[in-house]
Order: structure tokens, then C-alpha cells, then sequence
């Protein structure tokens, strides 16, 4: 086994995909006096979210290289964080450090999401990192029990969340997504590995007669959140007012807000409700 990466610097190496977060949580970390270090992906990660911060833009199978910047700026601590779509191997083109990788990765590559990524966190320990969840910088940006706007889901939207659990937690058993969409009780849609923006937009083709619908999210079962939370943003909310929903119910604790008072501020204009729900 690697020996564990010293880092008396207390460097937060932070692998970078798409959207915000991964800046949100590199500001995070420098306001508790820690130094950043950034791993941008190539094709995923976005230049003026990484710009602020000392980074490489690294190919996302290149793990030598990986490594090998992770180490030279002492880097103990890692988090990924940012959507990154998974590759075909035609795709991939590893290096030599990323094939051993990929060959210690093994069977999980076939497997869904939760089985790759908690693979990857297993092989980073392995190789000396300690892998934190951007949660546990992130903690303001967690969503709440209960409203977090002025809008509450009605009788019809409770019994919609009702079924919507049902759904997303059978999903989550099958590892296949994190939401669902349903409106007066119909399955208007399931999230698989598109994501939840696409998603929305099959469900507002979708819709049936009448008002309501709703987004549910959740984490699945046996999710590894220090890699993989479900995540809300202001993209997100405008993407549940396009398809016409009544509003977005997500699992307080278990879902980072990407920027909560814009979200909370957009599901208000829209008249949606966000509605977190306890952990079960």
C-alpha cells in the first residue's frame, strides 16, 4: 500500500468537473486558511471557475499526472466535485499510472455510478489521499428540513412527493439516478445518467392534463457522497418552471444547494416550493 501523502501545508487538492461547486468549495477552504490546489478536467470543468485558483488542466484519464501534481503540492486531502460524464474506453486514452488504475478499478467499471465511485475513493486512499466530501465544506449550502421559500406543497404535491419516494428509492436500489418527475400520480419521467436538466425537459414534454408536478431527488442507498451528492441549482429550479412543475422536494441533508439564497430567490419568482425532507 502507498504510504499516506504527508501534508503539513493542510493543501485541499480538489478534482474539478463541470458547473460552480468546485470554486464554491476551493473559497471554502481558503476562508479556513488552508491552501488550494486545483485538477481541472479537460472538456468538463470551466476555465472561469478555475481561473482564481493555482491549478492543471489534466485529461481525465491521465492519472499519472494526476497524481503526480496532487503529490507535488501536497495535497492530503482531496474532493471531487462537479459532474463529469463517464467516457467510453475508446475515449479515455490512458496513461501508464491511469491503466494501472483502471485495471485496479476492475469490475467496477461496468457497474453503475455508486460502484465506480466508491471504487475510486477505495483506490485514492490507497495511493495515500484522504478523499473528504465537498459537504463537509460546503455546510451552509446543505438544504434544510422543510420550506425553504414561501411556497409549501399542497394535498395533491404530498401525495406526488409520496410516490415520487417511491420511485427514486428503487431507482437508487438499481443504482440507475437520484429523481424522478410525477405529476397527479403518473411517472412523467426518471433521471438516469443525462441528469436531472435533461430530465426536465422529457417531463415537460410529458405532462398530462391538469396542473402540478414534481422533482423529486434523493440520495440512493448505498451512495458514496464524499464523490457523488445530488445537487439543486438556479438552473435546476428554472428548469422545473419550464416544464410547469409546482415544485422540487430533495432530501434535507442530503442535496447541496448551489447557491441557496438564488435558488430560494428564483423558486419564489416562479411560485415553486422547495421543500426539504427528512432523512429516512
Amino acid at each position: 500500500m502507498t504510504p499516506r501523502v504527508e501534508h503539513a501545508s493542510g493543501c485541499v487538492g480538489i478534482l474539478a468537473g463541470g458547473g460552480p461547486l468546485p470554486g464554491q468549495v476551493a473559497a471554502a477552504v481558503a476562508a479556513q486558511g488552508r491552501p488550494v490546489f486545483m485538477i481541472a478536467f479537460q472538456d468538463f470543468a470551466e476555465p472561469s471557475v478555475v481561473a482564481p485558483w493555482p491549478h492543471a488542466w489534466v485529461r481525465l484519464a491521465a492519472a499519472g499526472q494526476i497524481l503526480s501534481e496532487l503529490r507535488a503540492h501536497r495535497c492530503g486531502d482531496i474532493v471531487l466535485i462537479g459532474p463529469v460524464r463517464r467516457p467510453s474506453f475508446r475515449d479515455l486514452r490512458p496513461d501508464a499510472e491511469g491503466a494501472r488504475i483502471l485495471a485496479r478499478l476492475g469490475r467496477a467499471l461496468f457497474a453503475g455510478d455508486d460502484g465506480l465511485l466508491g471504487a475510486l475513493v477505495r483506490v485514492l486512499g490507497e495511493e495515500g489521499f484522504t478523499v473528504r466530501g465537498a459537504h463537509e465544506f460546503l455546510s451552509r449550502s446543505l438544504g434544510k428540513v422543510g420550506a425553504l421559500g414561501r411556497y409549501t406543497p399542497d394535498e395533491g404535491a404530498q401525495s406526488d412527493i409520496a410516490r415520487g419516494l417511491e420511485v427514486v428509492r428503487a431507482l437508487g436500489r438499481l443504482d440507475i439516478g437520484q429523481g424522478c418527475v410525477v405529476q397527479n400520480g403518473v411517472v412523467l419521467a426518471v433521471e438516469a445518467m443525462e441528469g436531472t436538466d435533461a430530465m426536465l425537459e422529457r417531463a415537460a414534454g410529458c405532462r398530462q392534463p391538469g396542473t402540478g408536478g414534481v422533482l423529486v431527488k434523493l440520495c440512493k442507498p448505498e451512495q458514496e457522497r464524499r464523490a457523488d451528492m445530488p445537487t439543486i441549482g438556479p438552473k435546476t429550479i428554472e428548469g422545473a418552471a419550464r416544464a410547469k412543475l409546482s415544485g422540487i422536494a430533495f432530501e434535507a441533508g442530503g442535496t447541496l444547494l448551489i447557491d441557496p439564497q438564488a435558488c430560494v430567490a428564483a423558486a419564489d419568482a416562479a411560485g415553486l416550493f422547495l421543500w426539504g425532507l427528512a432523512e429516512s
